[in-house]
């Protein structure tokens, strides 16, 4: 099995740099293979020096602009040279069974809500994890609330993104994870 981890290039706080290195070790413990973006900086590098330092398998997507300022990890399983980022989240996704999203930054919230939407599409039918640890993503899930309250977000997508605060959960329900059973109609907006 593999899980795409979305994470960001930047470290956070030492505390977000202490949890990528924890889903690295835990998802190696548990024979999962980790591919993620290619770098080793932040907290990419944390994930993917998580994995390692635990013997296991990590894949990097990386574009080719990115390895030119020298922030590609070298001690990778596999590293995908690819040349834009569309290509990066296609080849990541194309590559993983599953995707969690750490706390991170905007280019994790990218990667984040173009898979859901894929999902939404019914382009694939694979588990979306949102780690919220620390309550990081408190305000976003939230939002995502709201957006089904207003009538933006049908609520079976709502069900497609599963959060937790520890890794170990998450994972294991992700491993039981069914797509809803849902079929898109245009409904009349909400009063």
């Amino acid at each position: 099995m593999r899980v795409c981890v979305f994470c960001g290039s930047s470290a956070g706080r030492v505390r977000h740099m202490e949890t990528a290195a924890g889903v690295g070790r835990v998802l190696a413990e548990r024979g999962i293979e980790v591919v993620y973006g290619g770098g080793r900086i932040g907290t990419m590098g944390a994930v993917a020096d998580g994995a390692l330092n635990a013997g296991g398998s990590v894949v990097g997507v990386i574009p080719q602009h990115m390895i030119e300022w020298e922030i590609a990890h070298d001690g990778l399983a596999e590293l995908h040279v690819v040349d834009t980022m569309h290509q990066r989240k296609a080849l990541m996704a194309d590559l993983s069974d599953a995707f969690v999203a750490l706390p991170g930054g905007a280019g994790t919230m990218d990667e984040l809500f173009e898979i859901w939407t894929w999902a939404q599409l019914g382009l694939h039918a694979k588990p979306i994890g949102l780690l919220n640890t620390g309550g990081f993503y408190d305000h976003l899930i939230a939002l995502i609330d709201h957006m089904v309250a207003e009538g933006f977000l049908k609520a079976p997508y709502r069900e497609m993104v599963l959060v937790d605060d520890e890794i170990g959960r998450l994972v294991d329900r992700m491993a039981e994870y069914e797509p809803p059973a849902y079929e898109w109609v245009e409904d009349a907006p909400i009063q």
